[in-house]
Order: C-alpha cells, then structure tokens, then sequence
C-alpha cells in the first residue's frame, strides 16, 4: 500500500485495487477511442471486469459492507441521467418526425438570410444565453432538431455542427450560478468548507470571456476538423445524385405562387429545375424572362429525391401526376416515399403510369420517374415507361413494404424513408413545450419530466413503440453504466483524490498565477474522465486548501473548478450533452478528443492570461 500526503496534511492510501482500476480506466478509454471493439462491447466488458474483481478483492467500508458489489457497480443502469438522455432521444425523435420545428428552421433562416453559417450563429449565440438561466439537457434537445432541420434544408451535414451546440451549450451554463449543476455543487461545497457560497453572476465575466472563445471556435475551426461523415441511409440517398421529373399542381394555398422563373430556376425552390409551366392549353418551356407562377398552373420540374420529399412534407399531396388512376391517399396518416425500378420483361414497359392500373393495384402514387441520362420535357403521364426506369412512390408504410412482392418492379435497397407525420405536429411541440417548461421551472426533476414526455409520445401515437425503441442509441445505454461503475470505483478505491492531489504538487510552491493555471489544467483534464459533477465534488475542497496556502481568496480558486469542470469537451463521456449529439452528428468516440481536446487547451491557455488581469494575481 502506497501513502500521499496532501497539502491539507490529509493522507490518501492507494493499493492493488486503485492500480486496477487506474488500468481499467485507461485500456477502456482507449478501445474507446481506437474502436477496436464496439463501444457496446467494451462498456459491458468493464462492467463486467469490476464486478468479478471487485467480488474477489472487495473495497470495504468502515461499516464492513463492501462499497463496490454488484448493485452498487451495475446502478448506472438506473441512474437519472441515462433514464433522462434515452427519454430526451425519444422526445426528440419524435420532433424531428413530426417536423414540428420546421417553422422554427425557416425563422432563423430568414435572419440568417437563407445563408447556413449566418444562421447557424444565430442558433448558437441563443444557445449560450438561453443555457446561462436553463439547465443545458433540454437546451440542447431543443436544438438538435432545429440544426438538423436546417443542415437537410441548406444541404450541409449536421455533423459539422452537432458537436458544437453541445460545446458552447456547457459554456453558457458556466456564466451563471444555476447555469450548471456543477456549479451549484462547486457554491454547496464552499459553504461547507467555511467559505461565503457564490452569488448568481459572480464569475459571469470569466465565464462569458471562455464561452465567446468557445464559440469563436465552433464556427471557424471545428468544422474543418469534423470529417463530412453522414449515415449510411443519407450515404445511399445521395448516390448517383437522381434527379426525378415531377409535377406540381398550383392551389391557391400553394407556397409557390408568386415565386418567379428565371431561366431553368425557380426562386425559392432548392435542387430543381424547371422543364415547363403549365398555364390552361398552353405549355411555356424555358427560358423564361420573370415568368411568375400562378393558381392553376402545373410546374414540371426535375427536383432531387430530397427537393421533393421536403415539398411533399411542408404541403401533403403537393405532387401529383396528373395520372394517378384515381388513387388518393390520406393526408393525415403514415406515409413513405421508396424508390422502385422497373424490371426487365415487366408488364409495365410500354404502358403510361395513369393507364396501367400499377398505381391502382398498389395502392401508392408515383410522384416522379428518373431514366439515366435522359432529361424529360413533356408531363408525366406522357411517358411510356422503360425497363431500368425508377419511380418515386409515395404510400402507407404497409402499402411500400408489399411492394416488395411486386413482380413488376423491384424495390431499391435502403430507398424507403418516412415522411413527416405533420397532423401529429401540434401533439409532439405541445409535449415538448411542456418537458421543458416542467424541466426548466421545478415543477418536475428533469428525470420525471423527460420520461413523463417520452411516453406522451408514444400515448398520443406521435411515435409508435417501434419508432420510440430505434431512438434509443446502444452506445449511450452501455457507455453511461460504464462510466459512471469507472468513475465510482475511482473515488471509492482514492484513485481520484490520489491522482489529483498528486498532480497539484507538482505545481506547488511557484507563485500564485501560476499555480491557478495549473489547477485549472489539472481540473479540465479529470472532468473528461469522473465528469464534471464529480470534478466539482473532488476540487472544490483542494481549491479551497490551497487557496489559503498560498493567500489567495478562496473565490478565486473555486471559479477555476467550476470553468474546468464544464471544460469535458475532450470525451463524449464528459458531459451528458456529448451522449445526446453523438447520434444526431454521427460521431465516432474519437472525434471527440480530436475536437476537444485542442479546445480544452485553447480554453486553458486563455484563463491563464486572462486570470491575472482579472483578479490582479
């Protein structure tokens, strides 16, 4: 057994169990990182090994009992904040379903000027001053979606951005007292230690200098660092960039009267191109000199596969052939659209969509047809179809999976994706309203209240189970258990104390600025691996001794621990937002510490010079 004398003269034992565990930590954060093994994989091997080792050499407590077996090591798995993050995900998927924020995405659009990084700013500048007076949890699901939304709108992948919502949102919550739970903890922590506890914006200004660096960093240097990595159904959407010849029949409610044609363009209308306008017997084909479409007319317009899906989402049933056999599917009910292409020897090769009785048959409408390197200038329902034509098909989820035993046309693998269920929109915004306003307000922990949401969700049929279950993310639902069994056996076997005392003394003795930038250092560097709640916890007592060694106000010390602790950028295991981006963004654990890391430094290196100056150090 190995002996550590702290500052406060207080010694801390470490054996073979804090040596295990030490170990344990490290080969796990880096299978983690180099994804050997599945994140799945590893969490529940760790788990695993503390069980076993932990049952064959127990850590016993003064009261005889050993304070890491099984039910102390597996309560991860029913511990609030997993509950809370796999509750968020569903409330957030079924946002995102419903297309509930989609006027949301179009507002900070127009103040962005339709630009993406514009807008984009806007949404994270509300971030840090809503996460200033909110807990960050909600903040965050609130605006995963939207950026989402905007990404799929300006054709920018959200993984590029995903990553900083959750950064500059945990730097918002460290201008203020209730910004973070950490730092309650840090202001409970003084009290006890015989210290006057923090007021409300007592290190605002600090805070506010590293959240206006943070964000600075987002925006110019994360997103060269993030790799353009999108999911593999966006990867298979997006190959062969497939443009589809449609139509659509102006109504006086449509959004695309008034838009105005310029040559092969119209405005307001992304990925498309027009092939002709419609207007009572006559057919007006480019170029158009500002032609401006009106009621009654019929455009026919090659659009991508996602240009339509997201006109077909803002207005049901705003694409029509003209020839859909007099097939009418509801509005207000599930639909998909897939992609199917005609086979060979098919009994539809010759025949015209609205003739052929396919649609009929089917029970789905095709919204558009796309034939390789041919580009079509007549309407839909004029075309006799070819073998190796893809049709666009719209329909009830039952209806495109019965397609699959169509004879005549073969469904393209990975095609099928769910439209937004719109009539259920007023449901998921008002159950997401109230999450919050339970969260934010007290009314609820936000535990109850994100629970209480995600089976509202379900209840009022937004989602059903299936939908519920595949916004549940494996990784977040073993990696979360896992973490917090390494970070209790860290604190229960003195790994942490030892480790961090150990590190504070190598920065003893040298002057007051330097030994604050120290700590910090020190801080930031656990709380990406005991997460900064714990960080809070273990520092705040060492803040405070080595405060009054070296003379400093307390104070001083004690706002470093509550900067470095929200400073868990460098892990996805950090802070609990991390968990909630890593799908939405689809990052890989590694991703992390390449973003973060260089931002924990940048953050560091700023405190110090800026400390000083500040408290005249």
């Amino acid at each position: 057994m190995n002996a550590f004398t702290t500052a406060a003269g207080a010694a801390v034992d470490v054996d073979f169990r804090t040596w295990a565990t030490f170990a344990v930590i490290v080969l796990a954060l880096a299978l983690y990182a180099t994804e050997r093994l599945s994140i799945e994989v590893t969490s529940i091997g760790v788990i695993c090994f503390l069980l076993i080792f932990f049952q064959f050499f127990p850590e016993v407590g003064p009261d005889g009992a050993n304070r890491l077996d099984a039910i102390h090591l597996i309560d991860g798995f029913s511990n609030p904040a997993l509950i809370t993050v796999l509750a968020l995900l569903v409330i957030g998927h079924g946002m995102v379903r419903t297309g509930a924020l989609e006027y949301g995405a179009r507002l900070i659009s127009r103040v962005g000027r339709g630009r993406y990084w514009p807008s984009v700013t806007v949404v994270l500048v509300t971030v840090v001053v809503v996460s200033a007076f909110l807990n960050n949890i909600p903040v965050v699901v609130i605006f995963i979606p939207i950026l989402q939304m905007l990404s799929e709108r300006m054709g920018h992948p959200a993984g590029k951005i995903m990553m900083g919502l959750s950064f500059v949102a945990v730097l918002g919550g460290s201008t203020t007292l209730i910004g973070s739970g950490s730092n309650l903890l840090v202001s409970g922590a003084l009290r006890q230690a015989g210290e006057v506890p923090f007021g409300f914006f007592d290190f605002t200004v600090p805070g506010l200098v590293l959240a206006a660096v943070g964000l600075a960093y987002v925006l110019l240097v994360a997103p060269r660092l993030l790799p353009d990595r999108e999911s593999l159904a966006s990867r298979i959407m997006a190959r062969g960039h497939k443009y589809f010849l449609a139509q659509i029949a102006v109504d006086e409610k449509s959004p695309l009267v008034g838009m105005q044609a310029v040559g092969g363009v119209l405005s307001g209308l992304k990925d498309a191109r027009l092939r002709m306008i419609i207007r009572g017997d006559r057919a007006l084909r480019p170029p158009y000199h500002h032609l401006v479409v009106e009621a009654g007319d019929v455009v026919v317009l090659a659009a991508s596969r996602d240009a339509l899906a997201r006109a077909e989402a803002i207005k049901p049933g705003m694409l029509e052939t003209g020839a859909t056999d007099g097939v009418e599917l509801e509005t207000e009910t599930e639909r998909m659209l897939a992609e199917v292409m005609v086979v060979p020897a098919s009994s539809l090769r010759g025949q015209f969509i609205g003739r052929a009785g396919f649609q009929r048959r089917t029970r789905c409408i095709v919204l558009g047809i796309q034939r390789r390197a041919h580009m079509f200038r007549s309407q839909i329902g004029h075309i006799p179809l070819r073998e190796g034509d893809v049709l666009l098909m719209q329909g009830h989820p039952d209806d495109i999976a019965a397609l699959r035993n169509e004879r005549d046309v073969v469904v393209l693998e990975g095609s099928s994706e769910e439209l937004p269920a719109l009539h259920h929109a007023a449901s998921a915004g008002t159950i997401f309203l109230a999450v919050v306003a339970a969260a934010a307000t007290g009314t609820l922990p936000i535990v109850g209240a994100a629970l209480t949401g995600a089976v509202a969700m379900v209840a009022t049929g937004v989602l059903n189970v299936a939908q519920a279950a595949r916004a549940l993310d494996s990784r977040i639902l073993t990696m979360i258990p896992a973490t917090l069994a390494m970070g209790l056996a860290l604190q229960e076997t003195d790994g942490a104390a030892f480790l961090a005392h150990g590190l504070i003394s190598l920065v003893q003795g040298a002057g007051p600025a330097v030994v604050l930038s120290g700590f910090f250092l020190i801080a930031a560097a656990l709380a990406n691996v005991i997460s900064s709640n714990a960080c809070a916890v273990l520092f705040t007592p060492i803040a405070v001794g080595l405060a009054r060694e070296i003379g400093v106000d307390a104070h001083v010390f004690a706002t470093a621990v509550v900067l470095a602790a929200n400073c868990a950028f460098a892990t996805p295991i950090g802070y609990q937002t991390n968990l909630l981006v890593m799908g939405p963004g689809h990052y890989r654990f590694g991703d992390f510490p390449k973003v973060g890391m260089p931002l924990v430094v940048i953050l560091w290196g700023v405190f110090s010079l800026f400390a000083p100056l500040y408290w005249d150090l």
